[in-house]
């Protein structure tokens, strides 16, 4: 008797409580802490949980692309959708037939899909921990670098070719239509000496990266051009001299025309 009494009687809601839900209704941005915090997490939580909500799988098993981040994808299970994002520097790529459908950014075509994760790049390489990416200075277009987990391989194009990001690959520099490229060519040492605009290459017939060149009138120094374009001065170490054909020092005997340099050092400090 006494629960059913109480289900008859009416609820009373203080005026006080009557007066803060209009306002709640009226403006929830003007709630106080200690009556919005809670209300305010769920608003916050809200869309999260709508979006996922919205994507409904096309089959009941699969990966599907999201429709608008072209790095994020869905693992449907019994028609549920769990969502997924590829490792920070690739893309999903629905078309793959593998399990892993995350490839790098220029073998697949996003459509509209052009959001993407924000960059966890650890070095100025590696932007993004994963792909391949032109060196930072502008000016040096034929190096480009790997990088896999955040781990950058440098790595450079050969016969003249510039590294062209959109293909991830070296192409002829009209193609790569690169603006800044050999800005350096023309720098010039204070002796006056300037990297010749060559291409070196080995006796395996690969492009070296940094050439060296002999000292007109100094055996035991040499220049040498960082990335074919940047001059520096190299300095042999104590009794040794350059040796050009090999590409670094060597003991004098081996240096026919170097041969008796210190020798004649030794003699003009006497």
């Amino acid at each position: 008797m006494v629960a059913r009494a109480r289900s008859q009687c009416p609820t009373v809601v203080p005026p006080s409580i009557v007066h803060r839900r209009a306002q709640i209704q009226r403006h929830p941005e003007t709630m106080t802490v200690s009556g919005g915090v809670l209300l305010t997490a769920v608003l916050l939580v809200l869309p999260a949980a709508i979006v996922e909500a919205q994507f409904k799988c096309p089959k009941n098993r699969g990966q599907f692309e999201d429709p608008v981040q072209c790095d994020k994808y869905y693992v449907c299970d019994e028609g549920e959708a769990t969502e997924k994002l590829c490792p920070d520097g690739l893309v999903f790529d629905p078309t793959i037939k593998l399990i892993n459908k995350c490839d790098q950014p220029f073998n697949v075509d996003c459509g509209d899909r052009f959001e993407l994760q924000p960059p966890q790049g650890t070095t100025d390489y590696c932007p993004r921990k994963n792909g391949f990416f032109s060196h930072p200075d502008a000016s040096i277009c034929n190096v480009f670098y790997s990088c896999i987990n955040g781990e950058e391989l440098e790595m450079t194009c050969t016969g003249g070719l510039h590294f062209d990001e959109k293909s991830g690959t070296c192409v002829w520099p009209d193609v790569a239509a690169r603006e800044g490229c050999g800005s350096n060519a023309n720098k010039k040492l204070n002796d006056g000496f300037q990297c010749p605009k060559e291409t070196r290459y080995d006796k395996n017939g690969q492009v070296i990266t940094h050439p060296n060149y002999p000292h007109p009138t100094d055996c035991s120094r040499f220049y040498y051009c960082l990335n074919g374009i940047e001059p520096r001065l190299g300095q042999c170490d104590a009794k040794m001299v350059y040796n050009e054909d090999l590409q670094r020092c060597d003991d004098p005997e081996n240096v026919p025309e170097c041969k008796d340099w210190y020798k004649e050092e030794e003699g003009a400090k006497n």
